[in-house]
């Protein structure tokens, strides 16, 4: 028997949605086509967070059902997986961007230009859009400054606000800088600065780093910038190696993998001190974009030079004597990296 399916006008497109019915998140009951109604709701949101940008698809084809796990590059038998090159069923109307990946491979991504691919995307069982920080006209170059705020154990989301509010955003304000914060959809806090296109990831992720450095000597007693798990202990965690090419963060409105289906919630600066990341989901954020709108509207309204957050970087180097920090495993060996291998498992020199 045929697949049952509905048809959906999203702009100028029909776009078929099959088995609508289809339960993604039973804890919730909410189903595949339910999800495609949450992303219809916040288009406009979505589409800023990901118009033009190269994006991989996080694909939870069967849902998120006790158990289910994500694929990964150790274990490949999981019930969910990133989609980094566009299907090969696509329409021909879903627009691509060419990639270039560490290894030195390439590979066309899906690149958003009109909801329709949205919605297209979230009948394949996408929830999570991870957008690259350029643009399709220019991919590499980032226009977007990324902050991941990662809560260790023994932190929590509180802990990821107070860092945002107190250092990171007086630095922000120091550089002229305007960030915009929302929740990861999980216990972290993200903020977004637009920056001029026109230098390398290389240098935006020195320019990671140097933040990152000097909003831990602002508040050393919760924040780390170390790479190596085993040395963080029980503070927060500034992810610069987000900024490294094809490193991505789940974009804003994007729905995230847990049972309560909540999702990627911008936020403003003067709602962060009392938010919840537990109240934005796909059942709430409808009526709280029908209210607000997007309230990340002028993101794009200005983009900033990293100028400062370089000269931060010589200075790190030439007065404190900080270079470079590990990159990803996957990557290959960078020019000026240290030596890519965590302390406990670093070897000794035998005496005698």
């Amino acid at each position: 028997m045929a697949s049952p399916f509905i048809e959906i006008q999203v702009g100028e497109r029909i776009v078929k949605i099959t088995n609508p019915d289809k339960v993604y998140f039973p804890e919730r009951g909410l189903t595949k086509r339910q999800v495609v109604e949450y992303y219809l709701a916040v288009g406009d949101g979505i589409l800023r967070a990901l118009r033009s940008r190269p994006t991989t698809l996080e694909r939870w084809p069967g849902g998120v059902f006790e158990g289910a796990k994500l694929s990964t590059r150790v274990d490949n038998k999981g019930d969910a997986f990133y989609q980094k090159r566009v299907p090969k069923n696509a329409p021909d109307w879903i627009t691509t961007a060419r990639i270039d990946f560490p290894s030195g491979r390439s590979a066309d991504e899906v690149c958003p230009v009109e909801l329709a691919t949205v919605a297209w995307a979230a009948n394949l069982g996408t929830l999570t859009f991870h957008p690259w920080p350029v643009r399709s006209d220019d991919v590499d170059h980032p226009d977007e400054l990324r902050i991941d705020l990662d809560p260790q154990p023994g932190t929590d989301f509180d802990d990821a606000k107070k860092v945002a509010l107190s250092a990171v955003r007086e630095l922000l304000d120091d550089l002229g800088y305007v960030g915009y914060p929302k929740t990861s959809g999980s216990r972290g806090v993200h903020i977004y600065v637009r920056i001029e296109p026109r230098w390398t990831f290389t240098e935006v992720r020195a320019a990671a780093l140097a933040f990152a450095r000097e909003v831990e000597r602002r508040m050393p007693d919760l924040v780390t910038t170390k790479w190596w798990k085993e040395e963080r202990g029980e503070e927060i965690f500034i992810d610069f190696n987000q900024n490294a090419r094809d490193r991505t963060i789940a974009s804003a409105y994007s729905i995230r993998p847990r049972p309560h289906a909540p999702v990627s919630a911008p936020v403003t600066w003067e709602e962060l001190p009392d938010v919840d990341p537990e109240d934005f989901t796909v059942e709430t954020m409808p009526a709280r974009f029908a209210a607000l709108g997007d309230v990340h509207a002028t993101i794009d309204d200005r983009a900033f030079s990293l100028e400062p957050l370089l000269e931060m970087v010589e200075r790190d180097e030439a007065d404190r004597g900080l270079g470079d920090m590990p990159y990803p495993p996957n990557y290959p060996k960078m020019p000026g990296e240290p030596k890519r291998v965590q302390p406990s498992k670093e070897a000794r020199p035998t005496s005698g």
